[in-house]
């Protein structure tokens, strides 16, 4: 039998891998949207998405509460035949009476993937070790691929934004287009959503500007930035603490929460040390005079002023859609079907 496949972080995927996986997000998304439209005379000639997860059961192991990753998952779920099992910390034993590697084994003797969202990375890392079934990663304290891939697939949608060329969005049943290099912007502490986009768009052909305050609290940890080295993406960062700097000649502007789940009781000394980097017109009068922002959600004012982020430089909320899209081709590939690398598709796409 195949070693059991994972998905921790996009760093452990090349990037022809990670452009499959927004690809087939696109397609799924395409084959799906018109079964959930109101019934209509043409349905009986609709292509049926995959489905791969036909009886099959998705084990939601989430320490964090959600909104969009839990909704995506479980629609997603859906979708390809199958259903997700919401286990929240109240729910099972993990952490109270059991350890994560004996949970590992006995959800994994029951259930096809398990999709987790934890507190500090090593929990999935252990979880990954012991399981008998695919483990992906729905957050952890170091890694956050399923928001990236959704940012990817978003860009690649909104790719005529950025390229007078292409004019309009890509036609239905149409390959996504290609997307001319970017520079993005991110501003705000150097998060799990940081940590993915750090390890991919450098390696997609874009480039990275990233202002965050000096504190060594707010940088980037040592074992994600040895990745980011590791792979080579280091030449396509910049890093400073000013984020008007930050900011200069970006077509996309990024930020996150300031005070993470866990860091309430820091609140008052972060909106202080977080003075100035709320994202306006103002902020960003020096970036591309097209700039679009992106957001994870959910989001606070001040993080983002109303006129951007409910303006037409947002693209928070086809964002926030595509994390079921993007999740949706992740289950299929990585639970349904074992074959998140894709090394068939890989040769195809080398030649």
């Amino acid at each position: 039998m195949s070693a059991v496949p994972h998905l921790m972080s996009l760093a452990d995927l090349t990037a022809p891998q990670i452009l499959r996986i927004v690809n087939h997000a696109h397609y799924l998304k395409q084959v799906s949207v018109p079964w959930l439209a109101p019934q209509s005379k043409k349905s009986a000639r609709l292509r049926m998405p995959s489905q791969s997860l036909f009886n099959k059961s998705i084990a939601l192991l989430f320490a964090k509460r959600s909104t969009r990753t839990r909704v995506s998952a479980e629609t997603a779920a859906v979708l390809l035949g199958g259903r997700a099992l919401f286990l929240g910390r109240e729910d099972i034993q993990l952490g109270v009476n059991e350890t994560p590697r004996d949970t590992a084994r006995v959800i994994g003797g029951m259930c096809q993937g398990i999709f987790a969202r934890v507190g500090a990375h090593e929990e999935i890392e252990e979880l990954a070790r012991y399981s008998p079934v695919p483990v992906l990663n729905a957050l952890s304290s170091l890694w956050h691929p399923t928001q990236t891939l959704a940012d990817v697939l978003t860009l690649h949608e909104h790719a005529h934004l950025f390229d007078t060329a292409l004019k309009t969005p890509p036609p239905a049943n149409k390959p996504l287009p290609q997307l001319r290099p970017l520079t993005v912007a991110y501003v705000g502490d150097s998060t799990n959503v940081l940590h993915d986009m750090l390890v991919t768009y450098p390696r997609l052909g874009h480039k990275m500007r990233v202002a965050s305050p000096e504190k060594p609290a707010y940088q980037c940890p040592q074992p994600v930035w040895d990745r980011v080295t590791q792979l080579g993406c280091d030449k396509d960062i910049w890093w400073g603490s000013d984020p008007k700097e930050a900011v200069k000649g970006a077509d996309v502007v990024v930020t996150d929460t300031w005070i993470s789940m866990g860091q309430e009781a820091e609140k008052a000394q972060r909106l202080q040390d977080f003075a100035g980097y709320q994202v306006t017109e103002a902020l960003c009068r020096d970036a591309n005079p097209d700039w679009k922002f992106l957001h994870c959600l959910p989001r606070k004012q001040e993080e983002v002023d109303d006129q951007v982020f409910y303006g037409p430089r947002s693209l928070v909320f086809p964002e926030s859609d595509n994390r079921k899209w993007t999740i949706m081709a992740a289950f299929d590939l990585l639970f349904g079907k074992w074959d998140l690398a894709g090394e068939k598709t890989l040769k195809i796409l080398k030649e």
